[in-house]
């Protein structure tokens, strides 16, 4: 297996020296199942665990290995299973917040190029689901382009791309159909050699039988949306990296309907870049636009510029954002005062123990 087909450069050659040195070998992690990971190197493909010092030193569950990863292993001897002991730094990541009131994000996916945000033309369009997904998929240091699968059900195809652009800010938005192969190669143009791709969307969008046509063959489980409601079923039950012929590789993933926000600094702007422009002429450079005067971005509003409920849809998910950002800060003081409290009481104790 050459590694540059799985996305491997000089950059990540010099990332990884440190452990060359130690005897271990690139490999990308390309399924995840529990507690063992499907990896692949320059030998192949072979299984792989967590070695207890890895798992020692992590620092939250989002510093564990994900589908896309780069991890310093080593190769299973007499059909065993391999090592994991550590991962490289990540370029970038799709992640969410795992639900619940703590403040924990959940790695979907790793070092991603282009993030494919697939809807479906056969039903209403959902813009402030996009949009949430645009906010993370900038945030997370990946291309979004919005995909509108299933052109061939759209009674109102020019409308629904001209809606979906609406929402989209600066991503490229692409209509597509699996089924009868339009504009599929332009999709597959947008994955360069090297490069990875994720497919995001809920169930029953379609993003198994992209990356069939991606493929080229039935690579992936596919299930008929319900006659009755059309709602999507899981076809996809696990993350997993599918390498493409003629280079390139993509990830296809579970349906996702819940999209808690995680940290953004700043992919909440590049998602929003209409009002993004606008805020820079409010006169307050803290200006919340919600009922400061004079707001750029509410006259904007106000004279029909700005649809109201994109305006409403940016300020729902900055109060989302903020809201994680105060939970983190929080949780990140109790911590402190937690070590500060077990180093002060071993402290104390090693004194009453050795009062000189």
């Amino acid at each position: 297996m050459d590694l540059n087909e799985l996305g491997w450069d000089a950059a990540w050659e010099t990332a990884f020296a440190e452990y060359h040195a130690a005897g271990r070998i690139p490999a990308r992690v390309v399924n995840e199942e529990k507690h063992f990971f499907t990896v692949v190197g320059a030998a192949g493909p072979f299984l792989a665990q967590i070695d207890g010092k890895f798992m020692h030193r992590r620092r939250s569950v989002a510093d564990l290995p994900k589908v896309g990863d780069w991890v310093a292993a080593t190769a299973p001897v007499d059909s065993g299973v391999g090592g994991i002991h550590a991962a490289l730094p990540r370029r970038s990541q799709l992640a969410r917040k795992f639900a619940g009131r703590e403040s924990v994000g959940q790695v979907l996916a790793a070092n991603i190029d282009v993030a494919f945000l697939v809807q479906a033309l056969g039903e209403p369009l959902n813009l402030r689901r996009l949009e949430r997904f645009l906010v993370m998929a900038h945030e997370g240091r990946s291309r979004p382009v919005v995909v509108l699968n299933k052109a061939d059900l759209s009674d109102d195809f020019e409308a629904r791309v001209a809606e979906a652009t609406s929402a989209a800010g600066d991503a490229e938005v692409v209509a597509v159909s699996a089924r009868s192969g339009r504009a599929i190669p332009r999709l597959r143009a947008l994955i360069r050699p090297g490069e990875t791709a994720v497919f995001i969307g809920t169930s029953g969008v379609g993003k198994s039988s992209l990356v069939n046509r991606l493929y080229g063959e039935r690579v992936q489980a596919t299930i008929p949306v319900r006659e009755a409601d059309s709602k999507g079923r899981h076809a996809t039950t696990a993350r997993e990296l599918i390498l493409l012929s003629g280079g390139g590789l993509v990830i296809d993933t579970p349906g996702v309907r819940e999209f808690h926000m995680w940290l953004s600094d700043g992919g909440l702007d590049d998602a929003f870049p209409d009002v993004a422009v606008l805020a820079a002429s409010c006169r307050f450079r803290d200006c919340a636009h919600r009922t400061e005067a004079p707001c750029a971005v509410r006259a904007a509003v106000e004279a029909g510029k700005l649809p109201k409920e994109r305006h409403e849809s940016y300020l729902k998910l900055r109060a989302e954002l903020d809201e994680v950002a105060e939970r983190k800060r929080r949780q990140e003081h109790m911590k402190n005062r937690h070590r500060v409290r077990t180093g002060t009481k071993a402290y104390l104790h090693r004194r009453e123990e050795d009062p000189e």
